[in-house]
């Protein structure tokens, strides 16, 4: 019983691990285009 946990312990550390590190190194920025659209102003 104790091993298993010791086991679940270690898998989730090493988890969290490779999700910093993905966090970190990995691509996450999004794609930027420009947009630009007409905008009418009701001034009266």
């Amino acid at each position: 019983m104790i091993r298993l946990l010791k086991f679940l312990a270690f898998l989730i550390v090493l988890g969290g691990i490779g999700l910093v590190g993905y966090a970190y190194l990995g691509d996450l920025s999004p794609e930027q285009e420009e947009i630009s659209e007409p905008v009418e102003l009701d001034a009266g």
